[in-house]
């Protein structure tokens, strides 16, 4: 087990995901303040808390629930992002910094989960 969730890089990029979320979603509709911002902002900010919460209970099969939750939350917004780019009012945004900070934090929590299941 590492000392601290903050020394997981895969923690490090999820907040990273959080900041670029929250940057994204500034720039919608005031009509989705209660919709989607919302949610993005619930969904992105749950995959680094769960890997925290995870990682703090100290035991591995905890570590690793709580990383499928983290996973699953990613999907959640991966879904999101992609409803919104095929919204009239949204689809000219620029998603491409958020989409790689998501893909790339989702390929690490990929690696760690099967990692920790050997």
């Amino acid at each position: 087990m590492y000392q601290s969730y903050k020394d997981l890089k895969v923690w490090q990029n999820a907040i990273e995901v959080v900041v670029e979320i929250y940057k994204l979603t500034e720039n919608f509709p005031r009509s989705e303040i209660y919709g989607l911002v919302n949610q993005m902002r619930r969904a992105s900010e749950a995959i680094p808390s769960n890997i925290a919460e995870g990682q703090k209970r100290g035991h591995q099969k905890d570590f690793l629930r709580f990383l499928h939750i983290s996973y699953a939350s990613g999907a959640e917004l991966e879904t999101q992002l992609e409803i919104c780019k095929k919204l009239e009012k949204m689809k000219e945004l620029n998603y491409i910094v958020v989409d790689k900070l998501l893909e790339d934090t989702m390929k690490m929590l990929n690696s760690l989960i099967r990692s920790l299941q050997k």
